[in-house]
């Protein structure tokens, strides 16, 4: 049973050599033109390892800097508790005039703005 709208035309069984040629030359052209495209992802497969690369090597770097102030500040926060242990509320009152100093400085520079 065949449809009357599918226009369908069978392909000739004996082709000569005029279509076998212009069927090489389409295959050619497929050819080329996939070869085009491999080698454009190609390229952006290459763009996006070093991206990748570059990336990573910033992350380190991220987390280097990271560690290293999570020790740093670990040590401060140490000699903090000591200094409240040992030292006793003089130096508390002293950092807590400090801190009200500080923010009393910014509220005036902030107003004057």
């Amino acid at each position: 049973m065949r449809r009357s709208n599918y226009p369908y035309q069978p392909l000739n069984q004996n082709p000569g050599p005029t279509s076998h040629d212009a069927l090489e030359e389409d295959n050619e052209r497929a050819a080329e033109e996939l070869k085009q495209k491999i080698g454009a992802l190609k390229s952006l497969t290459i763009d996006i390892g070093n991206e990748v690369r570059y990336q990573d090597k910033l992350l380190r770097g991220i987390d280097d800097d990271m560690d290293r102030t999570q020790g740093f500040l670990g040590n401060t926060m140490g000699r903090v508790v000591r200094l409240a242990k040992n030292g006793g509320s003089r130096h508390m009152c002293y950092m807590f005039l400090f801190v009200v100093f500080v923010f009393l400085l910014l509220y005036v520079v902030l107003k004057l703005k």
